[in-house]
């Protein structure tokens, strides 16, 4: 495989399309209210409708809208216009197809109509979106690495092993700015750069697909949507710090993902794309699937590597941290999906690019999965640095029904729950910090005015009780008594003295916790309290705060927030 030979694999994938694509959404959102039916619906219309030749229904990843699906986008070229107008999915997008409506769905093709509704193309959830790992979501097929070199796919790693050295690369990152997509935020070139430095005769890359976190499933839309570009930017990685081998850590819940990551491999291995003397050049890289038993704690990456190792997942201290000592002791690279995702995009476009987008110190943007109480739930990609409010109310359509948002959750059970009060907060890893928050892996819940705060902290305080792994006794036993006391609260058997134990408890098990579950798992409790501590107040014992402390006057207000944690 050279460049020629890619070249023309594109140009070949160009030649063969044909004047109209019928875009059919085959993630699992879609294909969980029977996309697969609306599909060969569709391919049965156009062969009744004598259109094969014009007409191609084509499978893609997701189209961002998940409420609205099975989606179809029907993209027609115009005039005396180039096919790659075909590329950039512009057409009418019809919602909630049925394989009963899809026959008229192709009628339009030919100037009838259709009854099936179509989506606003200038509302905010659309015109809002900047997407770089969401670029090929909903235009490639995921099942052919023929669409995905049409779109530039595989560019950017003949260029890296071709035409630049390993240290070139891990400096793009650097000036990228680009940071860690799976939480913690940590600048993704400076990691690259550890585990290049470090001599080793084997080193791993990891990619960490383990996503588990509650009301997420950004990185199991862009696997099942473009997972090529998640192994592109695996290969760029592994040429840079020096890797022969990368894993990617998957769960099982995610069957979809998984068969497409299969296909994937293989047809990049067909290529020579992935294995020996990738691009001619002396780069040797195979990647193998590890599928995960749905522990959340290996999510971890420590206890993610003793899993890929065949032991139980359970973290283990740090240092040795795994850029110098990971899987199988050796120096192990390990970036989630959304990280490798950007990079390939990174190395076409440059790090100027990507370092021009987002704020001073969150650069590009973020991919977040819209759930709860509110309107359009799905997938938004946003620069770092947009206000939440916008996401929330403009882009997510605010709360249904006329509702009122209260709050929203950021980060999973690691997350904290903000207020109404500040949604004008840019989204970014500092500003999300300050208020008890993170940005997480990108899940974002959102809650309105009949959800009670309490009840949220003990939905996940009872996740993080459950999947705890139990090697340290913080986690393992205080999780259990957090959780025991929100209940007792929720009960009404509760007094204050027992609200002083649980912010003691949340302190403990924050600060004496082995891995990252246990030391964020008080997450939630605390940034609760901090911003709805009325409530907590309101569901005491009415014997415990004295004659008329806790009367009806004294619910109707919230105070001013306080710092976590504090009285």
């Amino acid at each position: 495989m050279v460049i020629d030979d890619l070249i023309e694999i594109a140009e070949k994938e160009k030649a063969a399309r044909k004047p109209c694509v019928v875009r059919c959404c085959m993630a699992a959102g879609c294909m969980s209210s029977n996309s697969q039916g609306v599909k060969e619906a569709l391919d049965r219309a156009v062969k009744a409708a004598g259109l094969e030749d014009r007409v191609e229904v084509r499978g893609v990843g997701c189209m961002k809208l998940c409420c609205q699906g099975p989606l179809v986008q029907i993209d027609q070229e115009a005039p005396g216009a180039t096919v790659e107008v075909q590329t950039i999915g512009k057409g009418p997008l019809y919602e909630k197809v049925t394989p009963e409506s899809a026959a008229s769905l192709i009628e339009t093709i030919k100037g009838g109509s259709t009854d099936v509704s179509a989506a606003d193309p200038q509302h905010p959830f659309f015109t809002q979106q900047f997407s770089i790992v969401l670029a090929n979501s909903g235009i490639v097929d995921p099942e052919r690495i023929e669409s995905y070199i049409a779109a530039e796919g595989y560019h950017a790693l003949h260029d890296v092993l071709r035409e630049m050295t390993p240290k070139e690369v891990v400096d793009a990152l650097i000036k990228s700015g680009l940071r860690g997509r799976g939480g913690a935020g940590y600048p993704t070139g400076l990691k690259w750069a550890t585990v290049a430095k470090t001599a080793s005769a084997q080193k791993y890359v990891i990619c960490n697909a383990d996503e588990g976190d509650p009301g997420a499933f950004m990185d199991r839309s862009v696997l099942e949507s473009d997972p090529h570009a998640v192994l592109e930017g695996m290969a760029i990685a592994a040429h840079a710090v020096g890797a022969s081998q990368g894993f990617i850590y998957v769960r099982a819940e995610y069957p979809l993902a998984i068969s497409r990551l299969q296909t994937a491999i293989k047809q990049a291995k067909q290529l020579g794309l992935l294995g020996s003397g990738i691009f001619e050049s002396p780069f040797n890289f195979s990647i193998d699937l590890r599928i995960g038993a749905g522990a959340f704690v290996c999510g971890e990456e420590t206890a993610l590597m003793a899993s890929v190792e065949g032991k139980r997942g359970t973290p283990r201290p740090r240092p040795p941290f795994p850029a110098e000592s990971g899987l199988y002791n050796s120096p192990t690279l390990i970036n989630n999906v959304e990280t490798f995702a950007n990079v390939p995009a990174i190395i076409r476009k440059g790090a100027d690019w990507f370092a021009g987008i987002g704020t001073e110190k969150s650069k590009g943007t973020k991919v977040f999965a819209l759930a709860g109480k509110i309107t359009n739930t799905g997938l938004i990609e946003v620069p770092m640095g947009t206000p939440l409010r916008k996401i929330v109310e403009e882009m997510g359509g605010g709360a249904p029904d006329g509702g009122t948002i209260k709050a929203v959750q950021t980060g999973g059970p690691s997350g904290g729950c903000i207020p109404a009060a500040a949604l004008d907060t840019p989204v970014d890893y500092d500003s999300l910090t300050k208020l008890g928050s993170i940005m997480g892996s990108g899940g974002m819940i959102v809650m309105d005015e009949t959800t009670r705060m309490v009840d949220v902290a003990r939905f996940f305080m009872e996740f993080c009780m459950d999947e705890s792994c139990g090697k340290c006794i913080p986690c393992r036993a205080g999780t259990v008594q957090m959780h025991h006391l929100l209940a007792k609260i929720l009960e009404r058997k509760a007094t204050l003295r027992d609200l002083q134990k649980l912010e003691e408890l949340c302190d403990m098990v924050r600060s004496t916790s082995l891995c990252g579950l246990g030391q964020t798992a008080p997450n939630p409790v605390l940034s609760t309290l901090r911003y709805f501590r009325q409530e907590y107040l309101d569901l005491l014992r009415e014997d415990a705060l004295g004659p008329g402390a806790n009367g009806h006057s004294s619910r109707t207000t919230t105070p001013a927030p306080q710092p976590a944690g504090g009285n």
